[in-house]
């Protein structure tokens, strides 16, 4: 089983330097991946997230990038339905390039939709506004002049170009555990859950695997950080049971270097898994 970090780039820890050292620990330290979340924008008065400082996710992996050379890069979510696909496909491909081939896209509806109405974006509508917009990356990111007839995004894209291509295909695993999403995601490269328990785990693999046995799709996690490293190794060891092939963790120190110090315990408590 791989096992991922949440870089330190939201609150009050993330800095140029945080990230840096972040990142250049985790490849140190044998962690598969290192990961980003994204809100652009979030009222005043919101409960979650507890801080409006998120850096930019696609920007934070490219920093992260320039200082690693094999830890993958991943988004854990990327809010799909509230970009344009064109300039995001851009930003993906370049970032894939520039990282020679590390990025996994990790993608989701959201559910903020007062973020939504900040950027213009029908929040009813964004389900299907995913699938067009993924259908629409994957369509430039693959077509040399690209034609694409979209419904649901404002585009008009005919016999047109997009370069550089990526040097080696984007995966994109979806987030989400109800059944649009689940169905989304066995259309595509991976799950990746948010909220599934150790005792939810077997029942939900199975249900993925049932469609897409192969090794062509990844099941992921992102499990609750505890301080407990005893109660960690017992999580991972049953998600590792259950079939989950990748999970997440996230530390919550708000220190940078108490969150360094919090990673390498994670790495020891992950030894032989």
């Amino acid at each position: 089983m791989q096992i991922g970090i949440h870089l330190p780039h939201i609150g009050r820890k993330a800095s140029p330097d945080a990230i840096r050292r972040a990142a250049v620990q985790a490849e140190e330290l044998g962690f598969a991946d290192v990961w980003v979340s994204e809100h652009i924008i979030i009222p005043k008065d919101a409960s979650y997230p507890p801080s409006p400082n998120f850096w930019d996710p696609v920007l934070t992996l490219t920093w992260a990038a320039a200082f690693t050379k094999r830890v993958k890069l991943g988004t854990s979510v990327l809010v799909l339905p509230m970009r344009h696909p064109l300039p995001l496909a851009k930003e993906l491909a370049t970032l894939q390039n520039l990282s020679q081939g590390r990025l996994i896209l990790g993608g989701g509806v959201g559910w903020m939709e007062a973020e939504f109405d900040a950027l213009g974006v029908p929040f009813r509508e964004r389900g299907r506004r995913m699938d067009e917009g993924i259908a629409m990356m994957r369509a430039v990111w693959n077509d040399d002049p690209v034609t694409f007839p979209t419904r649901w995004i404002a585009a008009k894209i005919d016999t047109m170009r997009m370069q550089p291509k990526p040097c080696a295909p984007i995966p994109i695993w979806i987030g989400g555990s109800s059944d649009a999403a689940i169905a989304r995601a066995l259309r595509l490269d991976g799950w990746h859950g948010s909220r599934v328990t150790p005792e939810q785990a077997p029942a939900m693999v199975r249900r993925l695997r049932e469609v897409r046995p192969g090794a062509d799709f990844t099941v992921s996690v992102r499990a609750p950080y505890e301080r407990d490293m005893g109660a960690v190794r017992a999580r991972l060891e049953a998600y590792k049971a259950a079939g989950i092939q990748h999970v997440l963790l996230a530390p919550e120190e708000r220190e940078i270097d108490e969150y360094l110090v919090a990673v390498e315990r994670v790495a020891r408590c992950a030894e032989g898994l």
